[in-house]
């Protein structure tokens, strides 16, 4: 990173920056912010981060919302976040189920190398937070400094990490809420 660009942290939307549905956000109405997490944005933003957000979302392929829908949802988010006085510099999403073989959903890192195309710069030692192992996973590919929180899937990942199988990363940091990484972030930047 040169010293003329910001700091860019990733965050996964659902479990990290909302509230989580098994039954998938389908419509603005749904989308309901997790406390806190709107304000940690724009601290993030008054302290001249870059914020990106890469989420899967295979409710349009499964035929549970559309595109329009979608970025309704997202309009909804980021006028929330202004609201507090932050700012979301790029969402980019994946539309398909597991299912398909695409490269953009996560725990393939396609969604991050499209930030990091959009953005001009490697994502080594970038924050990326989410809630799930595959957030993770698309994180430790590109040697992004990861970071899992317990909201959302958040416990349900840690207690699945004992198995092996689908143990955190190496060097995954895991704190309570998006709040919590703003706070730590923020004192060392310092």
């Amino acid at each position: 990173m040169t010293s003329t660009q910001s700091p860019l942290i990733i965050l996964d939307r659902d479990g990290v920056i909302n509230h989580d549905s098994d039954r998938y956000i389908k419509s603005p109405d749904e989308w309901l912010p997790i406390e806190g997490s709107l304000e940690a944005i724009a601290r993030l933003t008054h302290a001249g981060w870059s914020v990106a957000v890469a989420t899967n979302q295979s409710g349009i392929e499964r035929g549970l919302f559309d595109i329009n829908v979608l970025h309704a949802i997202h309009n909804k988010m980021m006028n929330a976040v202004a609201e507090k006085g932050g700012r979301i510099d790029g969402i980019f999403f994946c539309p398909h189920t597991a299912n398909t073989a695409c490269s953009c959903r996560k725990p393939s890192p396609g969604l991050l190398k499209d930030i990091s195309r959009r953005f001009g710069r490697p994502l080594n030692r970038t924050p990326i937070v989410g809630d799930s192992l595959r957030d993770l996973q698309a994180g430790a590919t590109l040697e992004c400094d990861l970071w899992l929180v317990k909201t959302g899937k958040g416990l349900k990942t840690m207690a699945a990490a004992k198995d092996p199988a689908t143990a955190l990363p190496a060097g995954t940091r895991v704190v309570d809420h998006l709040s919590a990484v703003v706070d730590h972030l923020l004192q060392e930047q310092q």
